[in-house]
């Protein structure tokens, strides 16, 4: 199910969400423009690109120091690994990636930073996302693959919609194989749909490191992020709620 929009409105201006997807979209951009040729590196031939992925991004076994000295012999200088849990959390693997967690971000965001308030959500989702990547660290403490993007904090985000809005309703888009079906659904059928689909992943991706394989997706993360804002929420909301436009228009419908 894809998100396309929510049925509540936001009762103050979400400067704080809208400046979060801005330094996501900047810092892809950014990106984009280390696009280069490869160049050998301590024996490894990588793009600036690259080198600036291992860098920022969060690598699990610079963090755990079971790599740090081999991966700052290769990569150069590198910014400290823990400043990395916050960091990594604002670069993106490419643009379907980037546009997905900004979506998310974009319909889920605003509502819980009306219910929080523009300070607290903004540190509500800087620790969610830490908490998320350490879920990840956890899951696979040797890992030698930067772990980027802003899912694990959106999902500390998502966890705190449920709970503050588990009456809200999301219109989605369903796509069946390729009729694409439009229905409006239960924020929290859509929450809970979407946890359990990340835990099995998780499970399977478990499975599958066991037989050798490494997967491409940090499903720990989403599921660690999920399950710090469904803790999280209760110390960082207010008795402020956003609108629900149904109240409104109930009987004309709303989509």
């Amino acid at each position: 199910m894809i998100p396309l929009r929510d049925s509540l409105r936001s009762r103050s201006v979400p400067f704080v969400n809208y400046t979060l997807i801005a330094i996501n979209v900047a810092v892809f951009l950014y990106q984009l423009t280390l696009a280069g040729p490869a160049m050998r590196v301590g024996g490894q031939v990588l793009t600036r690109e690259d080198r600036w992925l291992y860098n920022w991004g969060t690598v699990a076994c610079r963090v755990t120091q079971e790599c740090a000295v081999e991966f700052d012999r290769t990569f150069g200088a590198a910014p400290n690994a823990w400043l990395t849990l916050v960091t990594a959390t604002f670069i993106h693997a490419g643009l379907l990636h980037l546009a997905g967690n900004m979506l998310f971000l974009w319909i889920f965001g605003d509502n819980v930073e009306d219910a929080m308030g523009h300070v607290a959500y903004l540190l509500f989702y800087l620790i969610v996302g830490v908490i998320a990547a350490l879920a990840q660290i956890a899951s696979s403490p040797s890992s030698t693959v930067p772990a980027v993007g802003a899912s694990g904090a959106i999902a500390g985000v998502m966890a705190a919609y449920l709970v503050l809005y588990p009456g809200a309703s999301v219109h989605v888009l369903i796509p069946i194989i390729i009729i694409p079906w439009f229905t409006h659904v239960p924020a929290f059928l859509l929450m809970i749909v979407w946890f359990g689909l990340q835990v099995v992943s998780g499970v399977a991706a478990l499975g599958a490191r066991a037989t050798g394989g490494e997967g491409g997706v940090a499903w720990f993360a989403h599921i660690g992020g999920f399950v710090a804002g469904l803790v999280l929420v209760w110390f960082f909301r207010t008795r402020r709620r956003s609108y629900d436009i149904r109240q409104q228009y109930d009987r004309f419908g709303w989509g």
